[in-house]
């Protein structure tokens, strides 16, 4: 059993109770390589901001769950080096599955989990989410659970379809779950492809596609059901047409991928909003840096002569994210 306490992590609760108040939300970025980890970290450390460092279930396959424990634990290390004195950094499990990759993580050092019972029935969402609950609170290990359904692929997580979360159900579920936090559905969506082009318009200037409004009445609905309570919007990244343009310059296929415009963000962090889920950016950020750079050098194979400028680029986007969009900046503390 490793304590989360010991590798220097914080849960989510004291930094969710903040962001409530303060009206902003603590950005929570995907993390599978060491650069990624270390661009969250010194955006982090150049913003004064906390920040969750999620894992999912590809991630733990891809990179080994022991190995991801020993870089967060090394993140915190770094953002010391780096000058942060008390950085609040969280290692979280992202859509964990099953009461067994909760617990596994838990024991493994994990500072929060996710149970993702939201394709289940309803019951069964209850009954298991309150197993983990159960159990990660004996190690002050907070839990993030979810109500309704995301269409999307990410990972292992797959929908066709998205089901807004029902308001009248949320009273019940965090009640009888003992959540610490809530997932839920109001038209966000996984992937770099959010929506069919069906489902947009089109700027008529610059022929991109728009996307449609979050069902911001759903979220008020919810607010006014668990006045206070943290919520969580999965399934939040933006998809910045400047990087799918580079992919698609540099030999990349990515039509009419399109995502959450930025505005609609940042009104959701005035809410009750508290956690925002952003992978796919990174993604198409490291991605478009590592294209251009093997395209404009084409003598270069030396992995660190491109993943170098693909560190930067997502940096760059994370520290945008948490100042312009998020409003975590200056929070540490």
């Amino acid at each position: 059993m490793v304590n989360y306490k010991n590798l220097g992590l914080v849960n989510t609760r004291e930094m969710f109770k903040k962001a409530v108040a303060g009206g902003y939300a603590i950005p929570a970025f995907n993390f599978n390589t060491m650069e990624q980890m270390q661009a969250i970290v010194q955006a982090a450390v150049e913003t004064k901001s906390p920040v969750i460092m999620q894992v999912s279930k590809g991630a733990r396959n891809y990179a080994n769950a022991t190995i991801l424990r020993y870089m967060a634990e090394g993140a915190v290390a770094y953002a010391k080096e780096l000058g942060c004195e008390k950085p609040e950094i969280v290692l979280h499990l992202d859509h964990g599955d099953s009461f067994e990759i909760c617990k596994d993580c838990i024991d493994c050092g994990f500072s929060s989990v996710m149970y993702d019972g939201s394709s289940l029935p309803f019951e069964e969402n209850i009954a298991i989410t309150r197993q983990v609950v159960e159990y990660a609170h004996k190690f002050d290990v907070t839990v993030e659970a979810e109500l309704g359904v995301l269409a999307g692929v990410e990972d292992d997580v797959v929908a066709e379809e998205s089901h807004y979360t029902k308001p009248e159900e949320v009273i019940e579920f965090a009640t009888r779950t003992g959540c610490d936090s809530l997932a839920i559905s109001i038209g966000t969506s996984h992937g770099a492809y959010k929506f069919k082009p069906e489902q947009c318009t089109r700027d008529p200037k610059t022929g991109r596609l728009v996307p449609p409004p979050l069902a911001f009445d759903v979220l008020a609905e919810i607010e006014k059901k668990l006045p206070g309570f943290p919520i969580v919007l999965h399934g939040s990244s933006s998809v910045p047409q400047e990087e799918v343009e580079i992919i698609n310059k540099f030999g990349g296929n990515l039509p009419d991928a399109v995502g959450i415009p930025e505005e609609q963000l940042r009104r959701a962090t005035k809410s009750a909003v508290c956690k925002i889920n952003i992978d796919s950016d990174s993604r198409l950020a490291m991605t478009a840096a590592v294209r251009k750079h093997l395209a404009e050098h084409p003598d270069h194979f030396d992995p660190r002569q491109y993943l170098k400028p693909a560190r930067e680029s997502m940096k760059n986007l994370y520290v945008h994210k948490i100042v312009n969009v998020l409003g975590s900046d200056n929070k540490l503390g």
